[in-house]
């Protein structure tokens, strides 16, 4: 059974008429002639009624119409799915730690603007969670600190950016113009949640450790630095954060650490052996946005 033929079937049966039905579809009467004939021998059955003067569907004609109008449709559904998928935009799964820090969307802008047609999800993961997705596929890149990547994820380091500190526009900090990291002794820290932010978490504290302390934490975790901003504000605690971050508002404020400086390491992330062009083109672009500011050479101004 062929699907030109249930298309005559079709045809015929909505036209009950030989000559008009082969003009319909475009052949010669003896040939959708020969068609049906074909068909009904496949089926066994006799679909049509002939006569000189009438064309009409038998019983088992009737029934056949139906499931052949069915066929085709799905058969048409089909070819129109692939056909969409065929010319669909590409997707790019992008991890971020947080919304709040600037170098993933000046990257993805880039990429955007060589690849048009891309649409780009952002997923807003902590890091630990993302080498998972890369893992497994369900991400296609990621963004954060590589130090505990595992085998299945590659990266590159892209940027080293300058650990401050966000505290209330009141707060003594923020008369200073950079903030000696032993002065975070005398103040309570707020660190993320430790399940999305572990490495940043180890990271402050192995800084504080450096110069002979450890941090007095806050009591309470927060999620990203956008629900952290209410906590520094009210001058309960202040946060440690790289200079990248971007959700200041007229009540905080960054203040660079010093004594020592640290910089805190930024790398891409992707699934090892991945291939993709768009995946590629993340990574072309960060590297070369990365050049392009400095992002691995940074200013003396926070020394």
């Amino acid at each position: 059974m062929e699907f030109r033929q249930l298309r005559y079937f079709v045809t015929l049966a909505e036209e009950l008429h030989f000559g008009r039905a082969a003009a319909r579809e475009h052949i010669v009467q003896s040939a959708l002639s020969q068609q049906l004939a074909r068909l009904e021998r496949e089926l066994g059955v006799l679909l049509l009624e002939r006569t000189t003067h009438h064309v009409r569907l038998t019983r088992a004609g009737s029934a056949f119409l139906v499931e052949a109008r069915q066929i085709l449709a799905h058969a048409s559904r089909a070819a129109i799915t692939a056909q969409r998928a065929a010319v669909s935009a590409p997707t790019l799964r992008v991890g971020i730690v947080d919304a709040g820090y600037d170098s993933m969307p000046q990257i993805l802008q880039q990429v955007q603007q060589r690849h048009p047609d891309l649409e780009i999800h952002q997923v807003e993961v902590g890091v630990p969670e993302q080498f998972k997705l890369l893992a497994d596929g369900r991400l296609d890149v990621g963004f954060g600190r590589a130090s505990l990547a595992p085998a299945e994820v590659d990266f590159e380091l892209v940027r080293l950016d300058p650990l401050g500190v966000l505290v209330a526009r009141e707060h003594r900090f923020a008369a200073l113009p950079r903030v000696p990291v032993p002065a975070l002794a005398t103040v309570p820290v707020l660190l993320g949640e430790e399940e999305r932010a572990p490495e940043f978490n180890h990271f402050v504290v192995e800084l504080c450790r450096s110069v002979g302390f450890l941090p007095t934490v806050h009591r309470g975790t927060v999620e990203s630095i956008r629900a952290a901003v209410d906590l520094v504000a009210q001058g309960r605690c202040v946060l440690c954060a790289p200079e990248s971050c971007v959700s200041t508002t007229h009540d905080i404020v960054w203040r660079p650490l010093t004594t020592p400086t640290s910089l805190y390491p930024w790398s891409v992330l992707w699934r090892a052996g991945e291939r993709s062009e768009y995946v590629r083109a993340v990574i072309v672009g960060a590297r070369a946005l990365s050049q392009d500011l400095g992002w691995l050479q940074p200013s003396d101004r926070t020394t």
